[in-house]
């Protein structure tokens, strides 16, 4: 087997509305509703798929649980103005900027949490040297 991307995935929210808002508004992503009443935030070529805590849609995780997510998003934007952004919308920083190391490469990232506490890594790529 040979896999190739990750397509999405699925976060179990406390309050959709509230999630919905802080990606939207927050993070930039589009809210997106499908068939069923199901709803996702789409960004680039990906989505994260919400489901209500207590009304997940089959099949779901063994234990799905709001707040056990920790994400790493690749931003286009300088974590400078990434940072400004967030204090703008009252979102405290956590942590950073830090170096790590990503799926392709040195990154440098900020943390913040999302309305369920989420972990929510905001990262630039950082040149080689």
């Amino acid at each position: 087997m040979r896999l190739t991307h990750l397509d999405h995935l699925v976060l179990t929210v406390r309050d959709l509305e509230a999630s919905c808002d802080f990606y939207t508004r927050v993070l930039g992503m589009r809210r997106v509703s499908y068939a069923g009443g199901r709803t996702a935030l789409a960004f680039g070529r990906h989505k994260l798929n919400l489901h209500p805590a207590g009304g997940e849609f089959e099949p779901k995780s063994t234990f799905p649980t709001p707040g056990s997510a920790d994400l790493c998003f690749i931003a286009e934007t300088p974590l400078g103005e990434v940072a400004a952004d967030l204090g703008r919308a009252g979102i405290a920083i956590e942590a950073g900027p830090v170096r790590r190391s990503g799926a392709t490469g040195a990154i440098e990232s900020l943390y913040c949490r999302d309305p369920d506490g989420n972990l929510l890594e905001i990262a630039n790529r950082v040149p080689d040297d």
